[in-house]
């Protein structure tokens, strides 16, 4: 009797034949995990292995280490820049750290918000062109604040006059000063505004696949609470990084250098007691007190090779007594070990 789940015998399988497969092979792995590693090799719950998730389309181009240090630098341009902006707008302005991360530059700039207000900037003598990103009604309100204005938040939502990017442009330069200033202990930045823009989605500045450092700031100014983005290639401060690292590395490194000893001019007039002597023989306390004048002591003729020199009382070399013209000499042979 022919077996009627199997299939029939043509070169190819229609699509519920193909359904049919597919099910029985889902059914027989169901509440299993399957594990597949580079070599081919299969493996299930049972194997050890550390698998974790790994968006493709949003990758993390920096390390959690790195992105820890861009961050705590971040924090310190946030608060230079508050007080800085506070004082020449004469009214308090807040300013937190909303998100900091990397991003494609398609995704960055989809994401900008229409209408808005767009200053393109280079900081010499870095390549590429930085982008900021300011909230229109954010942008009005400071407007409104330098041509005299209490600070009220303006509602309107359009873009900005020549007048008004003029205006801003003063409060856009303290930023690049600010956010150039966090980097001078690794090289000096110049930043200048090139362009304006009021439309993130025609904007060239990087190719689209380019990895975007984006920093997101909330903005409280008056009653006006909004965004400010600044995003800048990260091919652009690469090499800033790096040198952060270096130094970093460098500071936080144990030197293993050993000096080596020299010699120092004020050293030459400094006197040291020398004393040259010998573990001759033991004597017991009757013939020492009967020793007398004249009396000799025979020693053995390998104890000459055996002198101890010691320099200030401490014994630092071993050597070999003779005559040197009409004098008693001492050859030194070698160094004593010093003693833990």
């Amino acid at each position: 009797m022919a077996d009627e789940s199997a299939p029939p015998a043509s070169e190819f399988l229609d699509q519920s034949e193909i359904d049919r497969l597919l099910s029985q092979a889902t059914a027989q792995t169901t509440g299993k995990s399957m594990l597949i590693r580079a070599d081919g090799r299969r493996g299930g719950e049972a194997v050890d292995a550390k698998v974790e998730v790994y968006d493709f389309r949003n990758p993390a181009f920096l390390s959690e280490v790195e992105l820890r240090r861009l961050r705590l630098l971040h924090e310190d341009f946030i608060r230079y820049l508050s007080a800085r902006l506070s004082l020449f707008l004469r009214m308090e302005l807040g300013l937190k750290m909303a998100k900091l991360t990397t991003v494609a530059y398609s995704k960055f700039t989809e994401a900008l918000p229409s209408p808005t207000h767009i200053c393109l900037f280079k900081a010499e003598p870095l390549a590429g062109v930085g982008v900021i990103d300011i909230n229109p009604r954010l942008a009005l309100t400071i407007a409104d604040r330098l041509l005299g204005g209490r600070g009220h938040s303006v509602k309107a939502e359009r873009y900005l006059t020549e007048i008004e990017i003029a205006l801003l442009e003063d409060v856009i330069n303290i930023i690049l000063e600010e956010w150039s200033n966090q980097w001078k202990t690794e090289q000096e930045l110049h930043p200048t505004i090139i362009g304006h823009e009021n439309n993130g989605r025609f904007l060239q500045t990087s190719p689209k696949d380019a990895v975007i450092l984006s920093l997101t700031l909330e903005v409280s100014f008056g009653d006006c609470s909004e965004q400010i983005q600044l995003g800048v290639p990260y091919y652009t401060i690469e090499p800033l990084v790096k040198k952060m690292q270096a130094r970093r590395q460098k500071d936080t490194a144990v030197s293993t250098v050993v000096k080596n000893a020299s010699w120092q001019k004020v050293y030459d007039h400094i006197t040291m007691p020398v004393r040259a002597e010998w573990d001759a023989l033991d004597l017991s306390l009757r013939e020492v007190s009967s020793l007398r004048v004249g009396d000799v002591i025979e020693l053995p003729a390998l104890l000459m090779q055996q002198t101890r020199v010691l320099l200030n009382g401490t014994a630092k070399f071993i050597g070999t007594v003779g005559h040197d013209s009409d004098r008693v000499a001492i050859q030194i042979t070698r160094k004593i070990p010093a003693q833990p």
